[in-house]
């Protein structure tokens, strides 16, 4: 069964951890669709050259680690779905000691890779490819004063660029023509705009996980930047969503993102907010039908009354191993919370577990 991305995660710092004496850590990856038994072939055959070592000890290490996978690779009939990542080496931290194990993983999306690698450490560039953001979000607030132009990667917002309009306030300087003033502002004005542009094109042309982009700013504001054209025509077509925003710093950033809520339904940073906040109305309003510490949560997982269950990333990782075999047992929904938002610091000082219940223990 494939992993989730935050299991994944895991495995991949316990893996990063290992480190060879010598060049005997194996790394295998079979793509997706490939033959299962043909790597076992070429596996056994590496084995044959692994003789040719010259140091005893690596020699062993290396023989054994190829043995250890060849006889997992007998048990399957198929290349799983997704291909499959080995690992496999002997990891004691003490010299002479043998301990030797073996990681069979599944990852979340296809592996396009085929490899056979023996080295110090573990291969793990194709999996931590995998942890990558696919879709991120191009972020700009603006009005006439200043713009702030952000990226919204996950459940993270980052400033990528802010900037001021050196646009004078309305007080005239005496003897200027009302007339005359305003031809004066709106020159500095349409300058500005393509100061904006100019930077969003160079903040995100070449940027290839771009999946949109959202405007926010006074009303007149952001509609005359869009509808003036000023941005490239790549660029003006990835325009998802323009919302009314008060604030052109980095709070705005923040409001574009909260009052976008729908068009960014399925991004984690969302999807996270709203099942804490179906978590948190739970707690206060129907307290019998949520649970906050671990003892009440394990009991009610035992019972099969969680619906959701709720961990956070910062909760032991044996704890949410158990938790997670225990809500799998039962058809429950298992959510890992982050620390990236207020929502899920709040959540993690409040002990990181907790569940919503499909009836009341």
């Amino acid at each position: 069964m494939p992993l989730t991305k935050s299991e994944l995660k895991e495995i991949i710092e316990e893996l990063r951890e290992h480190k060879g004496r010598h060049t005997e850590l194996i790394s295998v990856y079979i793509s997706e669709g490939y033959d299962v038994n043909s790597v076992q072939k070429q596996l056994e055959a590496e084995k044959s050259t692994a003789k040719n070592i010259k140091s005893t000890a690596t020699r062993k290490n290396v023989i054994d680690a190829l043995e250890k996978i060849v006889r997992y690779l007998k048990t399957l009939k198929k290349t799983p779905e997704n291909g499959l990542a080995l690992f496999a080496g002997n990891v004691s931290k003490v010299e002479g000691q043998n301990d030797l194990q073996l990681w069979a993983i599944e990852p979340p999306k296809p592996i396009k890779v085929r490899l056979y690698r023996c080295d110090k450490e573990f291969v793990l560039e194709p999996l931590e490819s995998q942890l990558e953001v696919d879709e991120v979000f191009g972020l700009l607030v603006m009005d006439r004063k200043e713009a702030t132009i952000g990226l919204l990667e996950g459940k993270r917002i980052e400033v990528l660029h802010k900037m001021t309009s050196g646009i004078p306030s309305q007080i005239r300087a005496g003897g200027q023509s009302s007339q005359r003033f305003h031809r004066i502002t709106e020159g500095l004005t349409k300058e500005f705009y393509k100061r904006i542009a100019e930077e969003m094109k160079k903040c995100f042309f070449n940027m290839p996980r771009l999946k949109g982009i959202l405007i926010g700013g006074p009303i007149p504001t952001k509609d005359e930047f869009i509808e003036g054209e000023y941005m490239v025509t790549k660029l003006r077509e990835k325009i998802i969503g323009r919302l009314d925003i008060g604030g052109s710093d980095e709070s705005g950033l923040k409001e574009l993102v909260e009052k976008s809520q729908d068009i960014l339904a399925q991004q984690e940073i969302i999807h996270e907010k709203r099942i804490l906040e179906k978590f948190f109305n739970t707690l206060g309003k129907t307290p019998d039908l949520s649970t906050l510490k671990e003892s009440a949560t394990r009991k009610a997982l035992e019972l099969g009354a969680v619906d959701t269950l709720l961990l956070s990333e910062n909760t032991n990782k044996k704890t949410i191993k158990e938790l997670k075999k225990l809500a799998e047992n039962i058809g429950s929904t298992v959510e890992i919370i982050s620390n990236e938002t207020e929502e899920g610091q709040q959540f993690s000082n409040l002990g990181g577990i907790g569940a919503i219940l499909r009836f009341s223990v």
